[in-house]
């Protein structure tokens, strides 16, 4: 017979693998994320168009915006206020990844053993994730009152009480979401290595470090990302804990954003921030993408 199946998939008649054949094989149809796309179309690019056009504007939220050029782009770079805005957004971007990742990584590792109290502690340890930020934020100043909460003195009326509260608030919140994220990449390596490792002599200390840390790479950039977006959009926390105090020392970016269209009604100088910040949150995510080797990164599984 001229035309036959032969081990590695369909062929054509001059005995040449058909092009294309199996390349896609277990994939789903690009269409399926057609209604995804267009939500996130909908929802997220054509609300960042709108408010980036309008930066160029000025606007008090009543009438028609008046086009007003790079006017609030000049007044963003000359304002003194970004400057140590982006310090501290900066550095609670920086101190919150190293507090989350360091507790959500070891809780995920170990979350990931298959005995039953593990499994039951890690739905536990899931709750916070399940609230609000705003309940959360006023849950956390009542317990922080100085005059009725549990902690004794004034937390959020020094500077540096202000801050760690919000890394704590923020931690106890999102910790359980990557914690999640780490159990499920802990949960994909292969049990031979450390049965390997483990003839080799390691012990688990060893293995953490030379199987489990390698081995979760992938899934460490895709927490980090999300941490450093996470970091830099917080709102809700700083609003209700510290309203950027004291004085300005917690008034981070998206606060400004806040002070410049809901206090002052200069709704085109607060798009200008909010499409400053979303340049500069995707700018950072791409960096540390790049950095990390993440978009040479194939799954070993893909295909499957």
């Amino acid at each position: 017979m001229s035309d036959t199946v032969t081990k590695g998939g369909p062929r054509t008649g001059a005995g040449r693998p058909r092009r294309g054949a199996g390349a896609n094989a277990g994939r789903p149809h690009a269409a399926l994320a057609l209604p995804a796309v267009l939500f996130f179309a909908f929802f997220a690019v054509v609300p960042m168009v709108l408010a980036f056009c309008l930066s160029f504007t000025k606007w008090n939220g009543l009438g028609n915006p008046q086009p007003v050029g790079f006017a609030n782009w000049q007044k963003l770079f000359d304002d003194g206020r970004l400057t140590q805005s982006l310090t501290v957004t900066v550095l609670l971007t920086v101190v919150s990844w190293a507090f989350q990742t360091v507790i959500s990584l070891l809780l995920g590792v170990w979350a990931a053993g298959r005995q039953r109290n593990r499994a039951i502690l890690s739905a536990v340890f899931f709750v916070p994730f399940l609230l609000s930020s705003t309940a959360i934020s006023l849950l956390f100043y009542a317990l922080l009152d100085p005059n009725f909460g549990i902690m004794p003195g004034d937390t959020l009326g020094s500077t540096n009480g202000a801050f760690l509260a919000i890394v704590f608030v923020g931690g106890w919140q999102f910790i359980p979401f990557h914690t999640l994220i780490y159990q499920g990449g802990a949960r994909q390596i292969p049990e031979v290595l450390y049965q390997a490792a483990a003839i080799d002599g390691a012990g688990r200390c060893r293995q953490f470090f030379s199987i489990t840390l390698p081995q979760l790479r992938n899934t460490a950039t895709t927490s980090g990302v999300l941490m450093v977006v996470g970091s830099l959009t917080y709102f809700e926390t700083v609003l209700i804990l510290t309203q950027g105090g004291p004085g300005t020392d917690t008034a981070i970016v998206p606060y400004l954003m806040y002070e410049a269209g809901f206090k002052s009604y200069d709704f085109g100088y607060a798009s200008a921030i909010a499409s400053f910040l979303v340049v500069t949150a995707t700018a950072l995510s791409l960096l540390l993408v790049r950095l990390s080797g993440f978009g040479a990164m194939r799954s070993t599984r893909e295909g499957m």
